[in-house]
């Protein structure tokens, strides 16, 4: 199988901290998988929202696979994303708390070869906590800079 690349939502943690972090299956249709096998998928806008006890997503873009000629799904469609019962109902009460929402971070295949998205309970950062992740990177990046000098 080839090693194919996760699919990052990078924008993720530069708008959001991170209070606990998920694995969820997620239910495709055959040209969905080979799309994402490609890595033919965006999820800059995507979040996540319960309707009756279950958790879908709303804003992933899957694009079109070109070899499909039968059935070609809409490429914005809500996808239901599966969760053991704990784990909803956990994810269900804190998404309710002010503050708190339901971000997918990353979309990966697991060593069985399944489509797995890894789902983040979140809160928004303050525009002051985003200067301290601009400052930070900046600082990693000069110290990658100087060792990289050095050696």
């Amino acid at each position: 199988m080839a090693n194919v690349k996760a699919i990052l939502n990078r924008k993720a943690k530069f708008e959001f901290t991170f209070v606990d972090t998920f694995e969820a299956g997620i239910i495709l249709v055959g040209p969905e998988v080979k799309s994402l096998r490609a890595g033919n998928a965006n999820m800059t806008d995507a979040y996540c929202f319960f309707r009756k006890g279950e958790l879908f997503i709303r804003g992933l873009y899957i694009a079109e696979y070109n070899m499909s000629h039968h059935f070609v799904p809409d490429p914005r469609q809500e996808r239901k994303l599966l969760l053991n019962k704990r784990e909803l109902k956990k994810l269900e009460r804190k998404a309710k708390e002010k503050g708190f929402t339901i971000i997918p971070y990353k979309i990966f295949f697991n060593d069985r070869g399944l489509v797995k998205i890894e789902i983040a309970l979140a809160q928004g950062k303050k525009v002051h906590d985003k200067r301290q992740s601009i400052k930070d990177k900046d600082a990693r990046r000069d110290l990658d800079r100087i060792k990289k000098a050095h050696n």
